[in-house]
């Protein structure tokens, strides 16, 4: 039986596609989605020029519990810090620039358009 993704499912695959997007249209090259390591799950993998870019997506709907990047707890830095560690051990041809962005997305599937905030390197 084939059913239907729960619907924070389906929000987060709606903020990961207009991440990827709006990051295109800034020279962004998509290098992945969804990866997953021993740490935690990466939503984005983009290029930005030499620079690796480990992209945390985050969507909310309503501001009821804070805007999408208050979201991103210290135990949340840890597991993609850690994550992008481990991408960057397995893959040496990479090479050695990366960074992590988030990318704040408010609104509904279907929104034309969504408020977008972009963190440039949001996490040392």
């Amino acid at each position: 039986m084939n059913r239907p993704k729960p619907y924070r499912q389906r929000l987060g695959k709606w903020g990961e596609m207009i991440a990827e997007t709006f990051l295109q249209t800034k020279g962004l090259v998509s290098m992945g989605k969804n990866i997953r390591t021993h740490y935690g799950e990466i939503d984005l993998l983009m290029k930005d020029g030499e620079a690796l870019v480990f992209v945390e997506v985050k969507t909310r709907t309503s501001l009821e519990f804070g805007t999408p990047e208050e979201s991103i707890t210290p135990r949340k830095q840890l597991k993609m810090v850690q994550s992008a560690e481990a991408c960057m051990q397995e893959h040496p041809e990479w090479g050695s620039t990366w960074r992590i962005d988030v990318l704040s997305i408010f609104g509904h599937p279907g929104d034309p358009e969504p408020e977008i905030v972009w963190f440039e390197n949001a996490i040392d």
